[in-house]
């Protein structure tokens, strides 16, 4: 399938289901993240802040931030991503696309070494790490300065698939969450 029909496909898949099984899938989803090595031992996370379509992270930013990790989230600035600090849910404006994003410190790019677990969205990701996003490319302009972290896609079952079709430059995930045993 070419990008924009696979992504109708995913949202066509979205719509058939509820917001709470929707919702239930987001704490499966996130309670397999919390039990996960990588989770429990990284200090410097990249998180994100959920559209309504995505697998909802909130209680991890909640809960990594009252940890005392240094949570990231991304902020769209212009054709790119920078990172920002979590500071709590009042640091929080809505910025481009209606996402909520962090008003707090910049993350300084040459710290994105630093990073140790990186959460990352997608509209579907396939059994070798694949990921196709929403189409503007802005995590396929992050991940390559994210060389250090383990990448982990994020996504409901019915996201994960086959194949997805991938360019010679994209930088797949280390391994993806969606629910189901055994993921990715």
């Amino acid at each position: 399938m070419k990008k924009t029909s696979l992504r109708s496909y995913i949202r066509a898949q979205k719509k058939q289901h509820s917001a709470a099984e929707l919702a239930a899938m987001s704490e499966e989803i996130t309670n397999r993240v919390r039990a996960s090595a990588w989770w429990q031992e990284a200090g410097i996370l990249l998180l994100y802040y959920p559209l309504a379509d995505e697998v909802d992270v909130r209680p991890l930013i909640r809960e990594a931030y009252r940890e005392g990790k240094r949570v990231l989230l991304p902020v769209c600035k212009g054709d790119d991503l920078e990172l920002r600090l979590y500071e709590g849910e009042a640091s929080l404006a809505p910025g481009a696309f209606g996402i909520m994003e962090p008003t707090g410190q910049l993350f300084a790019r040459d710290s994105y070494p630093d990073v140790q677990l990186a959460l990352v969205p997608g509209m579907a990701f396939d059994r070798a790490g694949h990921r196709l996003g929403r189409g503007k490319g802005y995590y396929d302009r992050l991940l390559p300065r994210l060389a250090h972290a383990r990448l982990q896609g994020i996504c409901f079952p019915f996201q994960l698939l086959d194949s997805v079709p991938a360019e010679p430059h994209d930088i797949p995930v280390h391994e993806v969450t969606c629910g189901i045993s055994p993921c990715v």
